[in-house]
């Protein structure tokens, strides 16, 4: 008798196999590791034989796990291909696309073309997820996003980018500090001040660190904080000046308690780009939003 296998329990052992442990491959396919386990249990049961071996170091293929990969990359591609020709054949534009996008892209650009977006397709779904741009990359490069919006980088292989947004650094301060009557202000005298730090390690900082550096001086804030609308607060409070992108400016500094001041370097005139794994022929929602999204 013919056993029965499940197109979603190859699929699961294709991302494992590819990642290399139970825990990756749950992770990019957003399932309980213990459930990943038994389906790929179940599907050994199917076939009749171990496709893994497990041990202490982690899983290898068998020599039937390597022909299960084989068949099983060629048979889920079918399945995605078929998935686009019938969405090509509906008359309305429907599926989910996996948007990760940093946060200063949340904040201030996203919002108004989602919304224009999902109002002219309304059967679209689209996944938000507020990730890093080093995160937001490596997403797109492992298939986990399918558009990917963050600070311009330069392209991995296998991605395409498009211009998003500028979105320009500029420095928040407190009515009455001694800059605030500059109209522009040099990142070297901001290290003479006290300063207030977002999201440790995240590409702000590094950017940051970085010029210091180049400076021969140090970036060492005197309070860390992991979202723009506290890095403001701080900043309200006297505790100290802040970079940040003008988007971010914008949306959580624009009272009378605050001044903004544009950096006077080049480097500021920092941009957003548009980031996907290079696909021929891209799903249509995933196409369309890309066109809707473009600068």
């Amino acid at each position: 008798m013919t056993r029965r296998i499940d197109a979603y329990s190859l699929r699961l052992f294709v991302s494992t196999a590819r990642a290399g442990s139970i825990v990756r491959g749950a992770e990019l396919e957003h399932i309980a590791p213990s459930a990943l386990s038994r389906r790929i249990a179940d599907l050994e049961h199917a076939f009749g034989t171990a496709l893994f071996v497990r041990s202490p170091r982690g899983i290898a293929l068998t020599d039937a796990g390597r022909l299960v990969l084989a068949r099983g990359e060629r048979i889920d591609e079918d399945l995605q291909s078929l998935v686009r020709e019938v969405q090509l054949e509906g008359g309305e534009m429907r599926g989910t696309v996996r948007l990760y996008a940093n946060m200063s892209a949340v904040i201030g650009f996203l919002p108004e073309r989602l919304r224009a977006f999902m109002a002219a397709h309304p059967r679209v779904e689209v996944s938000l997820h507020e990730e890093d741009t080093r995160d937001v990359i490596r997403a797109c490069l492992d298939d986990r996003a399918d558009v990917g919006v963050g600070v311009e980088t330069p392209v991995p292989a296998g991605l395409d980018a498009w211009r998003f947004a500028l979105d320009p650094l500029q420095v928040v301060l407190p009515v009455g500090h001694a800059l605030a009557r500059r109209k522009t202000l040099a990142f070297a005298e901001l290290l003479a001040h006290p300063l207030i730090g977002i999201h440790r390690g995240g590409a702000l900082d590094r950017a940051l660190h970085e010029r210091a550096q180049a400076l021969q001086q140090s970036f060492t804030p005197a309070v860390w904080v992991s979202s723009f609308d506290a890095v403001c607060r701080m900043v309200e409070a006297g505790l100290g000046i802040a970079v940040v992108p003008q988007s971010a400016g914008a949306a959580y500094a624009g009272s009378p308690r605050f001044v903004r001041r544009p950096l006077a370097e080049a480097w500021a005139q920092r941009e957003l780009h548009l980031y996907a794994l290079r696909k021929t022929p891209r799903p249509r929602p995933v196409a369309a939003l890309i066109d809707a999204l473009r600068d």
